[in-house]
């Protein structure tokens, strides 16, 4: 794929950098659908984001897609449930994409640990804006249920959470992946999360994975839920689905939904509750 890096300046977080990786021989003008990804470099990297949906449509089970690589700058105050960063992405990032290259249909969405919390924080504020969600190992810390409290951003994180599980009625249409590993902390708040959103009838498929909070799980996890999301998800170019759902308390009605909670992936064993290891190698954040 072709790679171009953009700068998108005066947004309230301050400069935001990503790399828009298009699909080869593509031109601008050509309508097709977009992908953003918080950590994107690392998501890239570590996980082969970028290779597997290419993989995907050249196996004809999606259309070429464009990636959005967001670079994360100070990745704790962006993604810890930052409604600046997550609005910013929504009114500033997202328009400057638009005005270089033509979409098909609403974008998607993923993030991983602290990009997931993000990630979802975005459609929340931002309802209808992306059409799929792909949320893995999300840190959607809650007060009783996570050790996480000596973190600087634990109150901003464990605020939005439970305004999400409070809710009275689903925000938007997005169709929401989530996977987590099977031996991580996040395991219990991811899965609760998902009910949650279940229960508002958002349609939601949690996939359990093995492994812990880390790239390498992460990576075997989006080969499981990817195919399905796009599958789910992307839409024609046209499409008018969810371009009413732009309120802060919007809903959409049409659509399927379906909710999975506990989807086990190949050789994934439950055990119980295990410390967190340091980030890369993977801690909850």
């Amino acid at each position: 794929m072709a790679r171009v890096r953009m700068t998108v300046a005066g947004t309230a977080v301050g400069e935001i950098e990503l790399i828009l990786a298009a699909p080869t021989g593509t031109r601008r003008n050509h309508p097709l659908p977009l992908l953003l990804a918080n950590d994107g470099p690392a998501y890239s990297r570590r996980a082969g984001l970028v290779r597997f949906l290419d993989s995907l449509a050249v196996a004809g089970r999606m259309p070429p897609c464009r990636v959005a690589l967001l670079v994360p700058d100070d990745r704790d105050a962006r993604y810890s449930a930052n409604p600046d960063y997550a609005t910013a992405v929504v009114d500033d990032v997202l328009p400057a994409v638009t005005a270089a290259y033509r979409l098909s249909g609403r974008p998607l969405f993923a993030g991983a640990s602290l990009g997931a919390l993000s990630a979802l924080q975005s459609e929340w504020l931002r309802p209808g804006t992306f059409s799929g969600l792909l949320l893995q190992s999300g840190s959607f810390f809650r007060q009783g249920l996570d050790d996480e409290e000596s973190y600087e951003h634990w109150a901003r994180i464990t605020d939005f959470v439970p305004s999400v599980r409070r809710a009275r009625k689903r925000r938007g249409d997005a169709v929401v992946a989530m996977t987590c590993g099977a031996d991580e902390e996040n395991l219990a708040n991811n899965r609760q999360l998902a009910q949650a959103l279940a229960g508002r009838g958002q349609s939601v498929d949690l996939t359990v994975v093995p492994g812990r909070h880390d790239w390498a799980q992460w990576r075997a996890a989006v080969r499981l839920a990817l195919p399905t999301l796009v599958d789910r998800a992307i839409e024609p170019e046209g499409s008018g689905r969810g371009q009413q759902a732009t309120g802060a308390d919007a809903t959409a009605t049409d659509g399927p939904r379906f909710a999975r909670i506990d989807r086990i992936g190949p050789g994934a064993v439950l055990s119980g509750r295990v410390p967190a290891t340091e980030h890369e190698a993977g801690d909850a954040r």
